[in-house]
């Protein structure tokens, strides 16, 4: 085998790094994402809940499930906030928040 093979196998396949220094990086980043996504669900749980609620009390005095014009400023928050990718992200929330009820 050359160097130059011997060097481009990575020394951890799980982490595609290349060094023990890079994946130690890695690993302790991905733990980091790990425990960040777990909250995140956390609190997109919490959102659905808060919306739940926020439905129910809607219905209850007669209105509508959904309030189209609180659903754009939500929208446009993200957007303003995230950028193109923002918009996507609040309409994944919206829509696991809606139909609950």
């Amino acid at each position: 085998m050359s160097t130059e093979t011997a060097t481009a196998t990575p020394t951890a396949p799980d982490t595609g790094a290349r060094t023990p220094e890079a994946a130690g990086l890695i690993t302790d980043a991905r733990s980091r994402i790990d425990d960040l996504d777990g909250r995140i669900i956390g609190l997109v749980q919490e959102r659905m809940a808060v919306s739940a609620v926020i439905q129910r009390e809607r219905i209850a005095s007669g209105g509508r499930r959904v309030n189209l014009s609180r659903e754009m400023e939500i929208l446009e928050h993200y957007r303003n906030q995230l950028g193109k990718p923002g918009t996507a992200l609040a309409m994944t929330l919206l829509e696991l928040s809606r139909g609950q009820i």
